[in-house]
């Protein structure tokens, strides 16, 4: 679980420092309509979002995967255990 939350914590942080770029201190062209920043930012978000989703699933899978390896584990012991 601390890995889940320290891969979103992790996740966003990249997120809105990815977002935050710096702008061109003089503009070569001039300045374009709202509605195209729009769209980049919802792309940028949809991709964070993405992101996000990816790693959480990531965690969940590892998660999964642990807790498996725990009862094959525990299943490996009683049998050990029945033997004797």
């Amino acid at each position: 679980m601390n890995k889940l939350l320290a891969t979103l914590i992790a996740g966003l942080f990249a997120a809105n420092v990815f977002a935050q770029a710096a702008a061109p201190a003089t503009p070569a062209t001039p300045a374009t309509p709202a509605a195209p920043a729009k769209a980049e930012v919802k792309a940028d978000t949809k991709a964070a979002d993405k992101a996000a989703k990816k790693a959480e699933h990531k965690a969940e899978k590892a998660e999964h995967k642990a807790d498996k390896a725990a009862a094959k584990a525990g299943k490996k012991d009683a049998k050990e255990d029945a033997k004797k």
